[in-house]
């Protein structure tokens, strides 16, 4: 079982990395956590959350940035380096309900193992 910090016994991410729900998990330490997307939209999709209970992108700030920033995308490097992702990848953060963040905890998604439009929308 996997230690979260700040836990919230109402997500679903917090739940996952507890244990409580299953997850098909790709990387774990212990400030972050990494799952494949149960609703791919791409051959390889991935989440990548802190351990921490952080709502989105807007609430990173002085105190947590190191944690979030800097840890998390050199993990989101070594997954894809993992993955074989050799040919590029796609890193999104919903960050809000207007923009499609379904669960309100800060997650990552890495996308890859095929060509992307130049488009984002």
């Amino acid at each position: 079982m996997s230690d979260v910090l700040n836990f919230d016994e109402n997500c679903v991410f917090c739940r996952i990395i507890k244990g409580d729900i299953p997850s098909a998990k790709v990387y774990e330490d212990e400030l972050c956590y990494a799952f494949r997307d149960i609703n791919p939209q791409a051959p390889t999709h991935i989440l990548v959350v802190p351990k921490a209970h952080i709502q989105s992108v807007a609430e990173i700030d002085g105190e947590n940035e190191a944690l979030l920033v800097g840890h998390m995308f050199t993990v989101i490097a070594k997954i894809a380096r993992d993955e074989g992702l050799e040919g590029g990848y796609r890193v999104i953060s919903n960050c809000g309900p207007d923009a499609g963040q379904t669960v309100p905890h800060l997650h990552f998604h890495i996308l890859g193992g095929v060509k992307m439009g130049e488009r984002m929308v």
